[in-house]
């Protein structure tokens, strides 16, 4: 039986040297192809799993006239002979000076196999050896899996989105992922009312969106406890009913003394709600135990979660899920856990309400209208936007390095906008002053989200606005500090390119404050990288 809902992936990509066979530089003959070990029975798996796959690779020894198009063939027709069939291969033909679109690590290849396939990029994985196979899965929205081998720079390990010690181990994270977001059978009717918990900031609350859209599908009402930093995201989540705002001294970064009071009006509160189950979102750091003993004491007769802890009774599904899992897949495993599916045609990803944009996007200068701001002379028509800050300041990129760029975008010929919260429009001015419009305080999060919708590609550090970002469906430069992992906290299923130094010395610390002076991993940034991958985003898909 079909599990319920959604399928997280219909399309694996492949790259072809080193990845399915030995790489043999610019290959002409059939007989020099050897597949790589336990390629045959890790496609077969694949294919049993209903999943289509197709090859995408560059093979520039075409255009250098080191083998011909016939020969290329026969060399695919023997790998097919060793390996299965593909229901594509899909060849960038160019080499390194023809400035094409599909060579990789632009995305032309994973755009043009997804329209040949009758998919999206974002419903592929992309299995390969080096790092232009994630640089191009990114750049599409797709998701990626390295494999590395010995011509693999450590640089490019460290950048991965996510890393596989060889295909077969690729194919299993693909099958396991594939998995744990269905529930292993449906419900059978809809849950009355289901409280569900995700405390903590704008982006942690956005990135559980999917998960608590899945239970949405199988309840009759969704109640959220989330706390004060994150409820302005709260109010913008589809399939939620009601939210009930109060800040967990777990959960909170400068939490105050434990409040006994407090804890019994929290608990009252819940009870109040009268649910028949709970479902407890929580980042892969943080313990649901304590909400789950509120939550008992409150009457909630189930109660589902992650848990590396032993949980005693506080638990009737206790969930586990590896570290590395991209938030939004693990909030959605959970659900799958807790018997929730995704509604049919609902797309596992980060998703706002539809009344948050409306019909149509919404001018700049509506939304600068709609906030206390005074009125400010807006660029139409294509926009980039620059948001410069973040809670945590080891996550955001130096002003002074925020600055140069928003001047390289504007002498590369780009209008820019910089935003920022209330509390950042001395920083949002400092930025701006190269020649972007400055919206700092400008508008809330809703507003915010009006505005980078209509802009044709985001830069911004790993913070709240790049998930909202990826949740209006933008495409995110993503200044992205490695304190936290990449493939766990990076732009979810949405074009992207990755800057920064991801092997610096503060990687996987989660350090809110930089614990490397002069904060390597995002000052070094040069802005005319940042130019050049604003170039590969603008162009999208081809139509």
């Amino acid at each position: 039986m079909t599990p319920p809902g959604p399928a997280l992936y219909d399309t694996v990509l492949l790259d072809r040297d080193g990845t399915l066979v030995e790489d043999v530089p610019y290959n002409g003959d059939p007989e020099k192809v050897r597949p790589v070990p336990g390629a045959r029975p890790a496609l077969d798996r694949l294919r049993a799993a209903g999943l289509r796959l197709a090859v995408v690779t560059n093979q520039s020894g075409l255009a250098r006239g080191l083998f011909t198009e016939r020969q290329m063939l026969a060399v695919h027709a023997r790998i097919e002979e060793l390996l299965g069939p593909f229901d594509d291969w899909v060849i960038c033909p160019h080499d390194e000076t023809d400035g094409c679109a599909c060579r990789k690590p632009a995305p032309g290849l994973v755009y043009a196999a997804a329209r040949s396939l009758g998919t999206t990029a974002r419903r592929c994985v992309l299995v390969g050896d080096i790092g232009r196979d994630m640089a191009a899965a990114l750049a599409a929205g797709a998701s990626g899996i390295l494999v590395p081998t010995p011509v693999t720079r450590p640089e490019e390990i460290a950048a991965a989105p996510a890393v596989a010690p060889d295909l077969p181990a690729a194919v299993d994270e693909i099958l396991r992922r594939t998995r744990a977001v269905r529930p292993a059978a449906p419900r059978t009717g809809r849950t009355g009312t289901v409280l569900v918990v995700r405390s903590d900031s704008v982006g942690d609350v956005l990135v559980t969106g999917p998960g608590i859209r899945a239970v949405a599908a199988g309840a009759q009402r969704v109640v959220l406890l989330c706390g004060p930093r994150g409820r302005a995201a709260a109010d913008l989540l589809p399939g939620v009913d009601d939210v009930i705002e109060w800040p967990l001294p777990w959960i909170d970064r400068s939490p105050g003394p434990v409040d006994p009071a407090d804890l019994r009006a929290l608990t009252g509160r819940l009870a109040q709600v009268g649910a028949d189950e709970a479902v407890v979102f929580t980042s892969y750091h943080q313990s649901p135990l304590p909400i789950a003993l509120l939550l008992r004491m409150a009457g909630v007769p189930r109660i589902s979660a992650i848990s590396d802890d032993y949980p005693g009774s506080l638990l009737d599904v206790r969930h586990q899920v590896p570290v590395g899992v991209p938030e939004p897949e693990r909030a959605l495993s959970l659900a799958a856990a807790a018997g929730f599916a995704l509604a049919p045609g609902d797309e596992p990803a980060l998703r706002l309400r539809d009344d948050v944009l409306g019909a149509a996007q919404v001018a700049l200068s509506d939304a600068t209208a709609a906030s206390e701001a005074p009125a400010t002379a807006l660029p139409t028509g294509d926009f980039v936007v620059v948001h410069p800050g973040s809670s945590a300041p080891a996550r955001a990129c130096p002003a002074n390095r925020c600055a140069d760029i928003v001047a390289a975008l504007v002498a590369g010929g780009h209008r820019v906008v910089v935003t920022g919260g209330p509390d950042e429009r001395e920083l949002t001015a400092r930025v701006s002053a190269a020649g972007g419009t400055d919206l700092g305080g400008a508008v809330d999060l809703a507003g915010l989200a009006r505005i980078l919708s209509g802009a044709r590609c985001v830069v911004v550090g790993n913070t709240g606005p790049a998930h909202l970002a990826a949740a209006v469906g933008v495409p995110v430069v993503s200044l992205f500090a490695p304190t936290v992992p990449f493939g766990q906290w990076g732009p979810y299923r949405v074009p992207t390119v990755r800057i920064g130094d991801a092997g610096a010395a503060c990687r996987d610390t989660r350090a809110a404050v930089c614990p490397v002076a002069g904060h390597p991993c995002l000052s070094d940034v040069d802005p005319a990288e940042v130019v050049a991958a604003v170039r590969v985003l603008a162009h999208g898909p081809p139509h």
